[in-house]
């Protein structure tokens, strides 16, 4: 059967087409009779108004593209999940387009650019800072999430990476450890790079010497083989913070059934994000969680802003991760651990 049109309900209805489109229009006046007659021609059609084509009429979509690379990675399909949720709250849908994981969106864009999104949230890649100001030039906000780009006229949410990394370093000091390792994420993540300068600056000014830093990426396989160039080392770390929790389970699969170690009593193990699995009773770790929620609703809130005030001054906004304490990390005394959780009730709440 063919779809109904607003020319078949004006039909129906005895009224005219502009009528019929001031009914599915919410500010629009209408009187009562008339708004009665329209719809139950409507519903006599099944029709239903083509919100893509209103939106045009109006000069906006009311759709928010998302770029987003590893969308298989435990981390983002939640994240992807609550961004939709959120922007469906305020009246706005979500456009997904996938990226190489961690490389520029430059590719997409122009993709993304032929559907006339009213915004652009990317998250788990990265947009250069000439992309940045084109897409500022054409008008179209563009906010980061859990990233940023150094002198890019774009908009930022993020975690406080480098404040976590020196939490986990005196963290791993006051729990007395003495070899301490970092196992990467992707090299040229902004993420990667503050976890580690954070991590490695505070063990520096606490006069630690014996550090290492192993190369990596976002997926359990690399941190699998990183731990194993690790832990076959003859001064083998005794705690080794990690990049993701996604990359830190390869870590301890790799130390307890290739290397036979005790966790945490021969090695410490600490992730970041607190991914569901890292609940698990089988991994049981020691994380910084990501405040995913609070990050996303920033994110919305500042993207609708800019919206607002397109000329207005672009920010970044740190909010600082929690640390989850769990059996996979020797701990200092005031810490307490948490047991392990076989269930999902409470997974992804912040903790602060």
């Amino acid at each position: 059967m063919k779809r109904a049109t607003s020319i078949d309900v004006a039909r129906l209805a005895g009224v005219s087409q502009s009528t019929v489109s001031r009914v599915f229009t919410p500010e629009a006046s209408v009187s009562a009779e008339t708004r009665s007659r329209v719809l139950a021609a409507a519903a006599e059609l099944g029709y239903q108004p083509n919100a893509i084509a209103r939106s045009l009429s109006k000069q906006n979509t009311n759709i928010i593209g998302i770029a987003m690379g590893r969308i298989t990675s435990p981390f983002h399909p939640y994240v992807l999940e609550k961004f939709i949720q959120h922007l469906q709250e305020v009246g706005r849908q979500a456009l997904l387009f996938s990226t190489p994981p961690d490389r520029e969106v430059e590719d997409a864009l122009e993709l993304i650019m032929q559907y006339q999104v009213d915004g652009l949230i990317i998250t788990s890649a990265t947009i250069s800072t000439e992309m940045a100001d084109a897409c500022a030039n054409l008008g179209i906000p563009v906010v980061l999430f859990n990233r940023y780009v150094l002198g890019a006229r774009v908009n930022a949410i993020c975690t406080d990476n480098v404040e976590a990394g020196r939490l986990v370093a005196n963290l791993l000091l006051d729990a007395g450890h003495k070899r301490l390792a970092y196992v990467q994420g992707t090299a040229n993540a902004s993420t990667n790079l503050d976890r580690q300068k954070g991590f490695f600056d505070r063990l520096r000014e606490r006069g630690a010497t014996e550090v290492v830093s192993e190369p990596g990426d976002y997926t359990y396989e690399a941190g699998f083989a990183a731990a194993c160039r690790l832990l076959n080392r003859p001064d083998r770390p005794d705690a080794i913070f990690v990049a993701s929790d996604i990359v830190a389970l390869g870590v301890l699969d790799a130390a307890r059934y290739r290397f036979d170690l005790r966790i945490p009593e021969d090695l410490s193990v600490i992730g970041f994000d607190d991914i569901p699995a890292a609940a698990w009773p089988s991994y049981n770790l020691t994380t910084i969680r990501t405040p995913v929620n609070r990050m996303i609703e920033a994110t919305i809130d500042l993207l609708l802003a800019r919206l607002d005030e397109p000329a207005a001054n672009p920010q970044t906004l740190l909010f600082p991760g929690a640390l989850v304490t769990r059996g996979s990390a020797r701990l200092p005394a005031p810490y307490q651990v948490h047991p392990p959780q076989p269930t999902f009730a409470a997974f992804w709440e912040e903790a602060l």
